[in-house]
């Protein structure tokens, strides 16, 4: 029986290996696409400047103005790689403080108005009276930026997000919810995966990097909470997440 449990656990460790090894190609062939397609746009802009294009008022300007967003996105995938290579291997220390959850909402709603406005969206934090947390304000901000961020790019022109608050005892729920376009059931398992997108097209087009979900479930789960979703097409999607109050 001994001999049997042993062979047991070398077959599940030499699976568990395997899979790590799947694991890591799939990352690093995802890494190498994502930093591949602003690096070959910029090259190519720059490429028909160098041949001749500089000399042209028409272009030059315009090339630029290319070239250099998506050296923007560039910056960003490899901003957020840094984050999420930081949360995952642990070398990150959170600095727990308490803060007013409410006033953060608000102020990153502020920050996000402009993005808002161009597709005629109205951002709703919802809540009467302020809401101390225990958790890190930094994190915490990104978390509820990249969630606003993403209801506001997914959702319907002239439609809404809403942050909302549901406070109970000793933990504090936020939610942050819109009347977008929505995932499908099928892809809801996945959404927190890195570089995962369910229209892979349209998330290029606005610059998103696919690491967004990630980096937010990675941040929750370091506070040791849990983040849920809910969604449905064509009504709309929900992101909440807990946190500590005391």
């Amino acid at each position: 029986m001994k001999l049997f449990g042993r062979k047991n656990r070398k077959s599940d460790e030499i699976a568990r290996l395997k899979e790590n090894e799947l694991f890591r190609r799939q990352y690093l062939g995802s890494v190498a696409h994502e930093l591949k397609t602003p690096i070959f746009m910029i090259q190519g802009y720059l490429s028909t400047l160098l041949d001749g294009g500089l000399e042209d008022e028409l272009i030059n300007r315009k090339y630029l103005e290319r070239a250099e967003k998506n050296a923007d996105r560039l910056i960003r995938i490899v901003n957020d790689l840094d984050t999420i290579s930081k949360l995952e291997s642990a070398m990150t220390q959170l600095h727990l403080e308490y803060f007013d959850v409410v006033a953060l909402a608000r102020e990153l709603a502020d920050q996000m108005e402009l993005k808002a406005r161009e597709k005629g969206i109205s951002i709703e934090v919802r809540a009467v009276e302020p809401i101390r947390v225990h958790a890190d304000k930094h994190y915490i901000g990104q978390v509820l930026m990249n969630l606003i961020s993403n209801s506001i790019t997914y959702g319907r022109d002239g439609g809404r997000t809403q942050v909302t608050f549901r406070d109970a005892l000793d933990r504090v729920t936020v939610e942050v919810s819109d009347n977008g376009i929505g995932i499908p059931e099928e892809n809801q398992p996945r959404i927190f995966e890195r570089f995962y997108r369910t229209d892979a097209a349209r998330s290029r087009e606005h610059g998103g990097t696919g690491l967004g979900l990630a980096i937010v479930k990675h941040i929750v789960e370091a506070h040791g909470e849990r983040i849920t979703l809910r969604s449905a097409p064509g009504e709309g999607t929900a992101f909440s997440f807990t946190l500590n109050k005391i």
